[in-house]
C-alpha cells in the first residue's frame, strides 16, 4: 500500500513522532492509522491520544448560564481577525444566549429566532457572511442541567465577557449553598480546561478503549522479556495510573495539588451543607478536530522520500 503524505502528516500531528517513526509505522501497519499509532505508543515512542483533536480553526467559544443549566457552542470563522470583530462577537454571545433556550442540539438552535433578533441563527450567520466578508458557520453546541445544583463554567482564553477559545462547563447536582457549588463547580472546570480529563468516573471510560490501553501497555510489558506474571502486574500498574490521570474524580485537583477531584467535592460538602453529585462536565475547544490544509507538508515528505 502507498503511504500518502496525508498520512503521514495526521499520524504525526496525532502522536507527535517524528515523519519517519511515522512512515515506518504505516508501513508496519498497512496503513492504518489506528494501528499505527498503537504500535508507536507499543514502541514508546508516541504518547497516548488525548479526547480533543487538532486545534486548527478560528472563531469563539460562547457560553451562557442560567439558574441550573448552562450552554456552550462553538461558531467559527475563517480568521482570528474576525473573532475580534465586534459584530462577530455580539453574534456569537446571542447564539449562546439563544441556546439556552433550545434542547441543545445544532438543528434546534440554527432555526431558532436568534436573541435580539428577527432572523433564525442560520439566517444570521447567512446576513453576517455577507456584510463581513468570510465564511461563518455554528458547529457545535452542548447543553447541561440538573433538577437543583448548578452547571459551573470557566471561560479559558477570554476575549471577552462569556466568549474566549476554550468552555468548560461543570454540572453539580446538590441542595447545598449555590455560592459554595459555583465556587468549587468553577475551580473544578478549571481543572477539566487543563489537564482534559477523558470522562468523569472509571465507568464512563468506553470498554474498547480500556481495553485498547490495556493490549498497548501488554505488548509493550512483554516486550521486557520478563514473565508472564510479572507482565500481568505490570500491566494493572500501568492501567490503575491511566485511570488516574485519565478519570476526573480520580485525577489529582490542581487547584491544591493535593487531594482527587472526588475528595475535593467531599471537602466543599461540609461548606455546602449537603452532599455534592457530579452529573458530568463538557469540555469545548475552539476547532478541535478540523485540519487546515497545510501545503507545505506535502513538499516536506516528498523530499523526505527522495533521500
Amino acid at each position: 500500500m502507498t503511504i500518502t503524505a496525508g498520512m503521514v502528516k495526521e499520524l504525526r500531528e496525532k502522536s507527535g513522532a517524528g515523519m519517519m517513526d511515522c512512515k515506518n509505522a504505516l508501513t508496519e501497519n498497512n496503513g492504518d492509522i489506528d494501528a499505527a499509532m498503537d504500535w508507536l505508543r507499543s514502541k514508546g515512542i508516541a504518547k497516548a491520544e488525548k479526547k480533543s483533536g487538532r486545534v486548527a480553526a478560528e472563531g469563539l467559544i460562547g457560553i451562557e448560564q442560567g439558574t441550573t443549566s448552562a450552554v456552550v457552542v462553538e461558531v467559527n470563522s475563517e480568521t482570528d481577525f474576525v473573532a475580534k470583530n465586534e459584530q462577530f462577537q455580539s453574534i456569537v454571545r446571542n447564539v449562546s444566549i439563544t441556546a439556552l433556550n433550545t434542547d441543545g442540539t445544532v438543528e434546534a438552535l440554527s432555526a431558532a429566532t436568534i436573541s435580539g433578533g428577527s432572523k433564525s441563527v442560520a439566517d444570521t450567520l447567512t446576513a453576517a457572511i455577507a456584510t463581513i466578508g468570510e465564511n461563518m458557520s455554528l458547529r457545535r453546541v452542548s447543553k447541561m442541567e440538573v433538577p437543583h445544583g448548578v452547571v459551573a463554567s470557566y471561560m479559558h482564553n477570554g476575549v471577552s465577557d462569556g466568549l474566549g477559545k476554550l468552555g468548560v462547563l461543570v454540572a453539580l447536582e446538590s441542595n447545598g449553598d449555590s455560592a459554595v457549588l459555583n465556587s468549587i463547580g468553577k475551580q473544578i472546570a478549571m481543572h477539566v480546561a487543563a489537564l482534559n480529563p477523558l470522562a468523569a468516573t472509571k465507568d464512563e471510560i468506553p470498554a474498547d478503549v480500556a481495553e485498547r490501553e490495556r493490549a498497548i501497555f501488554a505488548e509493550s510489558a512483554r516486550e521486557s522479556g520478563k514473565p508472564e506474571e510479572i507482565v500481568n502486574k505490570m500491566v494493572e500498574g500501568r492501567m490503575r495510573k491511566f485511570y488516574e490521570e485519565s478519570v476526573l474524580l480520580s485525577q489529582t485537583f490542581v487547584i491544591d495539588g493535593e487531594n482527587t477531584v472526588e475528595q475535593a467535592l467531599k471537602n466543599a460538602e461540609k461548606e455546602a451543607g449537603a452532599p455534592i453529585k457530579l452529573v458530568g462536565f463538557v469540555r469545548m475547544a475552539l476547532g478541535e478536530g478540523i485540519e487546515k490544509e497545510e501545503n507545505d507538508f506535502a513538499a516536506e515528505v516528498a523530499s523526505m522520500n527522495k533521500q
